[in-house]
Order: C-alpha cells, then structure tokens, then sequence
C-alpha cells in the first residue's frame, strides 16, 4: 500500500480493543484458515492493529522527519464527535477488504474522514473542500468507513460469512445497531494514528498518535 495512512484506534482501555485484536490475531485465522491465509504452511496470516483507515496515500514529504508535530496540527474533532458504531459484516474481492466490519456513515464520521483526506492527500483545510467532497462520495460508494477483520486472497461465500459474524458476536462485538446505546457495538472517539503503510505488513506500527 503506497505512502502512509491514518488510522483510528479504539481507546487502549476500551473492551473493543483487546477483543478485536484477538479476534484479527488469533480466533479468525484459527477458525477460518483459509480465508485468512494461515491455510498454506508457508504463510503468517496478517496480523495488525483493529482500526478504521481514514485516509491512506499520505507523502511522507508531509510531514517529513516530524510527523507528531504534523499530526498535532490537524484540528481534529473531539472525541465525542466521532461515534464508530458497527452495521454488519461484509467481504470484497480485494485483499485488504477481505472481511470487514462495516460502520455507520454519520456526520462525526464523515467529518474526521474527510479531514484526515483533506491534509493527507487533497491539499485541503477541512471536509468542505470541493475535492474532498467528491472522494468522500466516492469512498461512501465504493466501501465507506470498516474496520478490517482478515485480509486475504481466498473468496468468502455468503453462508461462510455469516460464520465469521456468528464467531466475532459470539466474541462481544454486536454487529447490528441496538435501540440506545449497547457495548460491544462500538467506541467514542479513540487514537488516531499515522502508520507507513508502505512497509511489511508485520511493520505497520505507528510514528506518531494524537488521543482525540
């Protein structure tokens, strides 16, 4: 994946985070071998952070050999402005969009996607941009916000996908959207992050965070 990405972290204390992180790193690929990769011998299933990518593509020439103090410089929105809520399990035929959880498309989500697009790539100040709201209707089209749950090179049918919802409920991840509010179906604000996704995916790490 070219240049670096942004991403946003569940809150480290957050029940979410050390549930999908087993879920990604250890669950999925043993119960679902294939689809995650780990059925061939010769292969590591892909482990990463769970996160929800707000904008990749980003120069390194951006923020160049001070990347916390590029980040810190984006007005980004408070924490309870950004409300990730789960919709559902879908699967694409692309690699890095294998299994996801989808999220809801809300304004606290459009805003700090769209923000993360306007600095990283557009050359914008904020969402209202005319070139980053053509990408954010683009982006809602082609897949919209998710967070990742395998990557992978194997189809998942329909009735397989519905195996992998049973498995991450089971987890504690609601994937339907309750009546109020319900845990397991989300988190408010979180960390984001700006990883070089141009590297290995075993090196995808951060190098620098702002906690919203």
């Amino acid at each position: 994946m070219p240049g670096s990405s942004l991403w946003l972290i569940p809150p480290p204390t957050h029940p979410l985070y050390p549930i999908l992180s087993f879920l990604i790193s250890q669950r999925l690929p043993l119960d679902f071998p294939s689809e995650a990769g780990a059925a061939d011998a010769r292969l590591i299933p892909e482990f990463f952070a769970p996160h929800m990518t707000l904008s990749s593509g980003i120069s390194p020439d951006l923020y160049g050999d001070d990347p916390q103090r590029w980040l810190d410089s984006i007005p980004w929105p408070s924490a309870d402005e950004v409300q990730v809520r789960f919709e559902g399990i879908s699967s694409q035929d692309t690699y890095y969009r294998r299994c996801y959880a989808r999220v809801k498309l809300d304004e606290g989500i459009k805003k700090i996607a769209g923000l993360a697009r306007a600095r990283g790539v557009n050359g914008e100040d904020d969402a209202k941009g005319a070139k980053t709201q053509e990408w954010l209707e683009w982006w809602r089209k082609e897949f919209g916000p998710h967070v990742s749950l395998m990557y992978g090179d194997v189809p998942i049918s329909d009735d397989r996908l519905k195996e992998v919802a049973k498995v991450v409920e089971k987890a504690g991840v609601k994937l339907t959207e309750p009546v109020g509010d319900a845990e397991g179906n989300g988190w408010n604000g979180g960390v984001v992050w700006l990883v070089p996704t141009d590297r290995d995916i075993k090196d995808w790490k951060p190098i620098a965070k702002r906690v919203l």
